[in-house]
């Protein structure tokens, strides 16, 4: 698995994509090609794009017609089996008790539309209110992308949303917050001289410091 070239200044990505242009450039007839992942150093799209555009290479190759397993995380590529006759989908099995997941580690026909990482991340012990809130936002995803598509942008309403260790200033049982909530909701920002703030941010200091 490909990991930074820190003496080369190459990041993980940078040596994932030299490891799979050497692959591509030597490709032949006798070769096994094994993919894992390809792609995950960079931001979804760029690697959706760039996973399925080497396994389109791989299909339609005039000669080499490689034997290729190709694993990945990107849903999307299970739809390449609709237009590529060579291309078949498998994915690895699990059960589900008691809203517990159990990989048995059985190989079978047919793309997966799920990922189990959560369910990874907690039973390697990763605390409850983080599982819990990578549900939560997962959900929120999900229902967003089956609105918008793989082009909705709902990264900022769910930020917007968050709860958990984040706490809210202004929800503080505090007399001295709730008076420069006060002061900050009463001011007019359009209207204010870059003198008129300087003074405001000077007052709201002095009632911090209890002055």
């Amino acid at each position: 698995m490909p990991s930074d070239n820190i003496s080369l200044g190459e990041s993980t990505f940078m040596v994932e994509m030299n490891e799979a242009a050497d692959i591509l450039n030597n490709v032949s007839t006798r070769s096994l090609v094994l993919f894992d992942e390809l792609g995950r150093g960079t931001s979804m799209y760029d690697g959706i794009s760039i996973a399925w555009a080497i396994v389109e290479h791989l299909h339609e190759h005039p000669r080499a017609r490689a034997r290729t397993l190709f694993a990945t995380h990107y849903h999307e590529l299970n739809e390449m089996e609709k237009s590529f006759k060579r291309i078949k989908n498998y994915n690895v099995s699990v059960k589900e008790i008691d809203n517990k997941i159990i990989f048995l580690r059985k190989l079978e026909r047919g793309g997966s539309e799920h990922s189990f990482g959560i369910h990874v991340a907690k039973m390697a012990g990763m605390p409850k209110s983080i599982v819990k809130r990578s549900n939560d936002i997962l959900r929120q995803l999900e229902s967003d992308n089956r609105k918008q598509g793989i082009g909705g942008k709902p990264l900022a309403q769910v930020s917007e949303q968050r709860e958990g260790m984040q706490l809210n200033f202004f929800q503080l049982d505090d007399p001295v917050l709730s008076q420069i909530r006060d002061e900050i909701l009463n001011l007019d920002v359009n209207n204010l001289t870059p003198l008129e703030a300087l003074n405001k941010l000077n007052e709201i200091k002095k009632i911090v410091k209890g002055k």
